[in-house]
């Protein structure tokens, strides 16, 4: 399929793959790959670069990646499918499902000390879903954040089993009185278990059986089994010393199908390209991809609004990573763009989409019919602008 049949410049495409060939030889990433889908089509396929630096393996379209938060957007839609079948409501609060959290403390306002708390409501579904319900994440700032540091609050792949860590962080107080702030968090990891708790089944079964299978996604999971290693890439870490120290080499990685104990709804799932595209494309076309509907169309719609009273920089926040937080909102399980000039973004207003830790990204615009995904595994996902850089390209590249 050409770019100029699904409506794009092809000289303004290849501006994307220059862009991918600068950010390897500038020394950004190992290397990158890229899918569009243009009306439900594809439109364009790069990948650029290694895969593995230290074993010369280049990137290519099966390569596997650990998508991290783009976990996030899949368990919300799994909560959503268990809302449309009368099973949970989203003002629900949390300790309906999990019993720890029903004595919550927040710290005070200023808090210096654990013990500077107050009485606080459990936080409800919809707040763990758009990150203000009061949760945190350990490399945040603040004291809250440090709590979770010290106590070991971490859904990392090997950090025991879902159930447990839950618990443990339904011990320690809120950063803040749910609703009142917004602050990314292990919000989305609690509705994991929230959805264990009421299918009975275990995290990653619910996932191959309502999203994964149906949508033929077989690539993606929450580990990587041994004879899929080799497609698996090594994810890097920019320090101080080294722009691409190895972090997680595939061939000893912590995501291997026989070390992982822990299914973590916020950022636990590696997948491919054309995978995720898969549940992108389900996503953009309104809960259906290739006869296969997961999601009514008002329940998508009803997730891509903006659930908070205003955009996320209103509530506190002034960026995540590099994403602007001025001029973006959040829905079940994205950020949803509300404004691109506040935003200094370019898009449409109702894009929806999110990134991961390791640089991927994906979004889907339903006014340009356009879905895209991004790989690349470098943490942290802020070290470098690309994901508005990748938005301007994309966006240039519009012909019709």
């Amino acid at each position: 399929m050409s770019a100029a049949s699904t409506g794009l410049d092809p000289a303004r495409v290849a501006r994307i793959d220059d862009w991918m060939v600068r950010n390897r030889e500038g020394g950004r990433y190992s290397g990158s790959s890229l899918l569009i889908w243009r009306d439900g089509r594809e439109a364009y396929f790069g990948c650029d670069g290694l895969r593995s630096v230290e074993r010369a393996l280049p990137y290519e379209r099966d390569t596997i990646a650990r998508i991290y938060s783009m976990t996030k957007p899949v368990t919300s839609a799994v909560l959503a499918m268990l809302m449309e079948r009368g099973l949970v409501r989203l003002e629900d609060p949390v300790s309906a499902y999990i019993p720890e959290f029903a004595e919550c403390r927040a710290l005070i306002a200023g808090a210096e000390r654990d013990d500077q708390t107050e009485r606080a409501p459990a936080p409800t579904l919809a707040q763990c879903l758009t990150h203000s319900s009061g949760l945190t994440y350990s490399f945040n700032p603040g004291l809250a954040a440090r709590i979770y540091e010290r106590e070991k609050v971490d859904f990392g792949p090997r950090m025991g089993v879902l159930a447990d860590m839950s618990a443990r962080a339904a011990a320690q107080p809120l950063a803040f009185q749910p609703g009142s702030k917004w602050e990314y968090s292990i919000g989305i990891d609690i509705i994991g278990r929230v959805i264990e708790v009421v299918t009975g089944k275990p995290l990653d079964e619910v996932f191959r059986e309502e999203v994964f299978a149906p949508l033929g996604m077989v690539d993606t999971a929450f580990s990587v089994p041994a004879g899929k290693l080799d497609r698996f890439a090594d994810c890097y870490n920019k320090t101080e010393d080294n722009p691409l120290a190895l972090l997680d080499p595939a061939t000893d990685s912590s995501f291997a199908e026989a070390k992982v104990t822990m299914f973590s709804g916020g950022g636990g799932l590696v997948s491919t390209l054309d995978d995720y595209m898969r549940f992108g494309e389900m996503i953009r076309r309104g809960g259906e991809l290739d006869g296969v509907r997961l999601l009514g169309r008002k329940t998508v719609e009803f997730m891509r609004r903006n659930f908070l009273p205003g955009d996320i920089a209103s509530m506190g926040a002034e960026s995540f990573m590099e994403m602007p937080m001025a001029g973006m909102g959040f829905g079940i399980g994205g950020g949803v763009l509300l404004d691109p000039a506040k935003a200094r973004m370019p898009g449409s207003e109702g894009d929806f989409g999110w990134g991961g830790m390791a640089s991927t990204y994906f979004w889907t615009d339903p006014v340009e019919r356009l879905t895209v995904v991004y790989f690349t595994q470098l943490v942290p996902s802020s070290s470098y602008p690309s994901r508005v850089e990748l938005k301007a390209l994309v966006q240039g590249a519009l012909a019709d």
